[in-house]
Parts: structure tokens; sequence; C-alpha cells
């Protein structure tokens, strides 16, 4: 199985948790790695943003002297972006419905985050 297709595969079971809409692994500088994404959304500028959200929130903490986010989720109405890292090497990013139970979102993206860890090395 390749290294992409696993990525994939670690999608698809967040995905199967229930309330996730849509989600990413993008490289730290907002590349994008591995999507599960309606081809309706720019899969690319997600991951770009995606990045740039978690980037900004990392900075301003570090300058704040409270040291580096776990995460960043934004809400809306519509939905919830929840954005962590997934080792040095890449971030998870995943958009859910509006009605979302965070916590169990959580604990599944903190599980998919080490596996993609692992995954990438």
């Amino acid at each position: 199985m390749s290294l992409r297709s696993e990525l994939e595969d670690v999608l698809k079971d967040l995905k199967s948790t229930g309330d996730i809409e849509a989600s990413a692994i993008v490289s730290r500088d907002g590349l994008l790695i591995a999507a599960d994404i309606s081809s309706s959304v720019n899969a690319e500028a997600f991951a770009a943003m995606s990045a740039t959200m978690l980037g900004a929130a990392e900075t301003a903490m570090s300058e704040l002297g409270k040291g580096t986010p776990d995460r960043v989720v934004v809400e809306s109405p519509s939905g919830k972006i929840v954005a962590m890292g997934a080792g040095e090497r890449a971030l998870l990013v995943v958009m859910t419905t509006p009605k979302a139970n965070l916590g169990l979102i959580l604990l599944q993206l903190g599980k998919a985050g080490k596996k993609i860890e692992e995954l990438l090395g």
C-alpha cells in the first residue's frame, strides 16, 4: 500500500466518525498532501489558508510567551474548522457540521494526528 493510500485511509476513518464533512493533511507550508474534500471546495486554497491560520495562531501565542497552540478552532453557524499539528511536517484540518460533538472530534483528531506523524516519519 502506498503512503498516499495510507494517508487517505486515515482521512476516511475520520469521516466515519460522523459530523466531519471534509478533511485534509497539509504540509506546514500549506501544500496539500491528501484530502477528502468535496469537489466544490478548492482543496489547495483550503490547505493554504488552514496552514496560514494555524501559523498565525502559533506566532501570536509565541509572542505572548504562551507556547505553541495545540489546535485552532473556528466556529460559524455553518460549521467548525479545526486545525492541529500532526507531527513536525504536517497539519490535520477538518471541517465539521454545525452540531458536531467537538469533544469526540478532538479525540479522533488526536488519534489520527499520531497516525499521520508515524506515516510521515
